[in-house]
């Protein structure tokens, strides 16, 4: 029997009341007459058979065995199904193909349905389904399949109509109903936001098509449709909401990603030059390139130049521009010159089980005193993240609509910061005084835990924290904040793995770490070229890995591995 870890055994059902109160408060004017007339019938059931019908609704699938759906609360499911068969939202006589009786039915019980066809020695069960496969392609009742069989299939009819109006409440398809369990349970927990009636993620009856259509095609990408089919559908979608513009742009960039892999240059770049999403017009120029269209990729290359959208496209163009004026013949630009970072070099004994940054915070500090931490991404983007709570939680027509947001939804949006200018300036305003230093340990202790896109609370501890509030000037505090705000997505990674503090003399290094064959990524060089033009003490350690037993050897075999995941 299934059992609910939680008091209340119909939790899940008043979880599932709830959305559809929300969605009949906030929604109303999107819903459809189907899904109106759904969750009025909904209301008038029997207990049993709303709570027959949401556990079926909350697991995956359309199809269950009537002996799989034993749960204590519930009752007999061949009692409580009867008001769901009454309003034709569940069959218990779906048609079954082979793959789908396959699934639902046991070895031994399959071995009932084809005597004639029984499994052959040490034949696995796909090797079975696909001989009997030619033999069986129409589908049949379990019944039919299986005559003595003491048990029943429940065909759930209803799922596109749940879906859709889970789609209205999470104004996605990627959030599950688990959502609500894992917040009862603790597991995961959300920062509480304010929002009004008003605000919503879909406006609009067509953007409920919208978000089905892209859901659906990144399935399809994902299963490798055709391309150039499925290409044509996602640029045929018209939107006129910039959220689903920023998804669909997304979507044409990784199908364009996926074109580049096959070497269908045409076809990148016909849906790059429809794509909005960061970076497509840096892989036009790396189509044409590598289609010998050099003077088209010239052409683009300077126009981007004028109007750079990142300083991830201006390392690019500093790169392509000259390689495709050689091509052309031209004179070529100088390269932009890149700020001398501090070098380290360090040979050590590789251990067992060791990253090699573990055993270079061990080396650094057993060699030069202070304290290392391995803290990657972790650190800044949690100052920024606790210093900041007020402002990336701000209860912002469209930002937040239900109570399982982990981040805004217009984070990665363009006008992110500029919607949210005047909060994140009152934010960072705090550090030209000692006022932040309450802020954010305020803010560590009062929302410890809570769902963030910023906070690392596996990394953050109250030790780390407090040294890096001493050591760390406001003033390098304040230009990292201010580089974030510029481009979330591309500049909240590729910081240094290691910082090490001397709080003796209130001062700190960052370390890079690069293994034997490692070297250093684009967005890496571009926080280290960033630390260097403003003054903040940073090194590459380029690790060897030493012979010599007299080279420092580590025996602690403990491993950051998994730590740094924000919550």
């Amino acid at each position: 029997m299934n059992t609910s870890p939680l008091d209340n055994p119909f939790y899940y059902l008043e979880n599932f009341r709830q959305v559809l109160d929300w969605i009949a408060r906030r929604y109303d004017d999107l819903l459809d007459a189907t899904e109106r007339r759904f969750i009025s019938e909904f209301a008038e059931l029997p207990v049993p058979a709303q709570g027959l019908l949401v556990r079926m609704v909350m697991r995956k699938g359309v199809l269950f065995r009537a002996s799989k759906l034993g749960y204590v609360e519930i009752g007999d499911p061949h009692d409580a199904v009867l008001p769901l068969l009454a309003r034709e939202w569940v069959d218990t006589a779906p048609p079954l193909g082979l793959s789908e009786l396959f699934q639902l039915l046991r070895r031994d019980e399959l071995s009932h349905c084809f005597k004639d066809h029984a499994v052959k020695g040490p034949e696995r069960k796909q090797d079975w389904f696909e001989r009997l496969q030619p033999m069986y392609p129409a589908p049949q009742s379990l019944e039919q399949w299986h005559p003595t069989l003491s048990d029943a299939v429940f065909g759930l009819k209803i799922m596109p109509l749940c879906d859709r109006l889970r789609l209205l409440y999470f104004g996605n398809l990627y959030q599950e109903w688990s959502e609500f369990v894992l917040a009862d349970l603790g597991i995961y927990r959300y920062e509480k936001v304010e929002f009004s009636l008003e605000s919503r993620g879909i406006n609009e009856r067509a953007d409920i098509d919208v978000c089905l259509q892209l859901h659906a095609f990144r399935e399809a990408l994902e299963a490798c449709l055709e391309l150039h089919t499925l290409a044509e559908r996602v640029i045929a979608i018209e939107c006129g909401n910039p959220w689903l513009l920023m998804r669909r742009g997304k979507l044409l960039f990784r199908i364009g990603q996926q074109a580049e892999r096959v070497q269908d240059w045409p076809l990148a770049m016909a849906v790059y030059r429809q794509s909005s999403y960061p970076g497509a017009r840096s892989r036009q120029i790396r189509v044409l390139e590598r289609n010998a269209e050099y003077a088209a990729a010239l052409t683009l290359a300077e126009q981007a130049r004028l109007a750079p959208e990142s300083d991830a496209e201006v390392q690019h163009l500093s790169r392509v521009m000259p390689r495709l004026q050689r091509k052309l013949g031209l004179t070529a630009a100088r390269k932009r010159t890149v700020r001398a970072i501090a070098r380290l070099d360090v040979q050590v004994t590789p251990v067992s089980g060791m990253s090699v940054e573990r055993l270079i915070r061990l080396h650094l500090e057993e060699q030069q005193g202070g304290e290392v931490h391995y803290v990657e991404n972790a650190l800044i983007n949690s100052l920024f993240g606790l210093l900041c709570w007020r402002a990336i939680f701000a209860p912002l027509p469209g930002a937040f609509f239900h109570p399982f947001h982990s981040a805004p939804s217009d984070l990665y949006s363009p006008d992110f910061y500029q919607r949210r200018a005047s909060l994140f300036d009152a934010c960072l305003m705090q550090l030209e005084s000692d006022e932040y230093l309450a802020t954010i340990r305020e803010h560590f202790e009062s929302k410890y835990g809570l769902q963030s896109p910023f906070v690392f609370w596996g990394a953050l501890t109250p030790e780390l924290l407090e040294q890096a509030l001493y050591c760390l000037p406001a003033e390098h505090l304040l230009s990292w904040f201010r580089r974030l705000l510029q481009d979330i997505k591309a500049n909240r990674t590729g910081m240094p793995d290691l910082i090490q503090f001397f709080p003796e003399q209130r001062r700190y290094r960052m370390i890079e770490v690069k293994g034997p064959g490692d070297r250093l990524q684009d967005n890496q060089l571009r926080w280290l070229d960033f630390c260097a033009e403003h003054g903040m003490p940073v090194e590459v350690c380029y690790v060897q890995w030493a012979t010599d037993d007299s080279v420092f050897v580590s025996s602690d075999l403990s491993d950051h591995q998994g730590a740094l995941c924000p919550s």
